[in-house]
């Protein structure tokens, strides 16, 4: 009975926090051919709380955020071995659907994706937003559907500076305003997880400022994990960090340790600019 408390907590240094675990990672390892990319990855990722990837280029980030949603899938020589759990089931096993094949689509709606460059559908502000709820049936009719387009629109802070122009390409929008809109899309199919992968380095200062603040927002009803180069950055939003460094996880802890007192001399290279 302790063991299965256990795994409802998350261990930061010694000591265990009372927040609830919604992935799990264990041994993960990612191959690009014969390019070892992951090597043996362990985390715990909490509900309600923003955890920073940190790391040079080419360390693992990416390829380890991609893991979660097996967005690998899509590269033909990639291979990812070990356990990965979505509130306990595991997503390269549990997934099965009526025909026998992986229901990356169910798995992807739960554990969203917002990529570094926004990436509107050549579609309607509404329809952007409206798109997933329709293909997943999570609307009974359409004011139904309105509805769940408002709020998420407000969600992002996006429905005043759109709602007299819905029937406007998404395209349309500025920088700033289509990632916003892209996150809009992602939590619209009610996901429990949403991965940002570098979801401000194309965007302005003041764009950057709303999107962080959004995540600040968000955090209160999704888990989120944010990939950034910027030390800054992920020590804002965040209330755990991980460093990684050439396919290895060097450490995870609270973002206050991490980038005040690292405990591996790696992270405290990166953290002051010596390496990176």
């Amino acid at each position: 009975m302790e063991e299965e408390l256990d795994s409802n907590f998350i261990t930061v240094g010694n000591i265990k926090t009372e927040k609830s675990v919604i992935m799990n990672v264990e041994d993960c390892n990612v191959y690009y051919g014969d390019v070892h990319a992951l090597k043996n990855v362990n985390m715990e990722i909490g509900k309600s709380e923003v955890l920073a990837l940190i790391g040079p280029s080419g360390c693992g980030k990416s390829t380890f955020i991609r893991c979660l949603n097996r967005l690998n899938d899509t590269i033909d020589i990639a291979r990812v071995t070990g356990k990965i759990s979505l509130d306990g089931q595991d997503i390269y096993s549990d997934y099965i659907n009526s025909s026998g094949n992986m229901d990356v689509v169910l798995l992807r709606a739960r554990v969203g994706m917002v990529f570094q460059k926004p990436n509107p559908f050549p579609k309607s502000i509404f329809e952007n937003v409206a798109y997933g709820p329709k293909i997943h049936g999570l609307t009974k009719d359409k004011q139904d559907l309105n509805d769940l387009v408002e709020s998420c629109l407000v969600k992002v802070g996006l429905w005043d500076e759109v709602k007299d122009r819905l029937e406007d390409s998404g395209t349309s929008l500025s920088g700033g305003q289509q990632q916003r809109l892209c996150i809009a899309r992602a939590i619209a199919v009610q996901p429990e997880v949403i991965l940002m992968d570098e979801p401000c380095s194309a965007l302005d200062p003041i764009a950057t400022e709303r999107i962080e603040d959004l995540i600040s927002e968000l955090k209160q009803n999704y888990a989120l994990v944010v990939v950034t180069h910027s030390m800054q950055q992920a020590s804002r939003i965040s209330q755990r960090a991980a460093y990684f460094h050439m396919g290895n996880l060097v450490e995870v802890d609270s973002s206050e340790k991490i980038f005040n007192d690292p405990s591996h001399a790696l992270t405290t290279n990166y953290i002051s600019g010596r390496i990176g």
